[in-house]
């Protein structure tokens, strides 16, 4: 199966990371200003953005620095 270089798949978790955050914020946001609750959601939807974007980020990484050393091995062996 083909797979994204590196730097691709990095920039692939900027965005993932970023729109965790962001939208857990938003998401939050809409939701306090439905429901007239102050802004307590808004704090808590950062915060679960936060922690899906460091979980998910953090196995994103750990898949693609294991592939770069699977390169590196692989175009060591075949000097």
């Amino acid at each position: 199966m083909y797979r994204l270089t590196p730097a691709v798949r990095l920039l692939g978790l900027g965005s993932y990371v970023a729109t965790c955050i962001a939208g857990g914020a938003i998401g939050g946001y809409v939701l306090d200003d439905a429901l007239g609750t102050g802004r307590i959601l808004t704090l808590s939807g950062l915060a679960l953005g936060l922690v899906a974007a460091f979980y998910g980020g953090y196995r994103m990484l750990m898949e693609t620095i294991a592939d770069i050393n699977r390169w590196n091995r692989e175009r060591a062996g075949k000097k």
